[in-house]
């Protein structure tokens, strides 16, 4: 992980703001879904991408009955 060099305080309501270039580098945007992962003792934000419910996958995933499901999991479910 290299680092940013970037400091920001963390406001009242545990809030903090992503600099304009940061967010412009890893292509972020208002209203984008972010998920927050831990490692250790680092906090680790990643742009969100849906994994399978069943092999945990981020290849071909698409929404099926309201859960991300991913091609190959989908063909195996219409084989049974």
């Amino acid at each position: 992980m290299k680092p940013a060099g970037v400091v920001r305080k963390v406001d009242q309501l545990g809030r903090i703001v992503l600099p304009k270039s940061l967010r412009k580098r890893y292509q972020m945007n208002e209203g984008d879904p972010v998920e927050i992962l831990v490692q250790g003792d680092h906090i680790i934000l990643e742009r969100y991408r849906p994994r399978c419910v069943f092999c945990s996958s981020m290849e071909g995933v698409g929404d099926f009955k309201e859960r991300y499901v991913c091609a190959s999991c989908l063909k195996d479910m219409h084989g049974l």
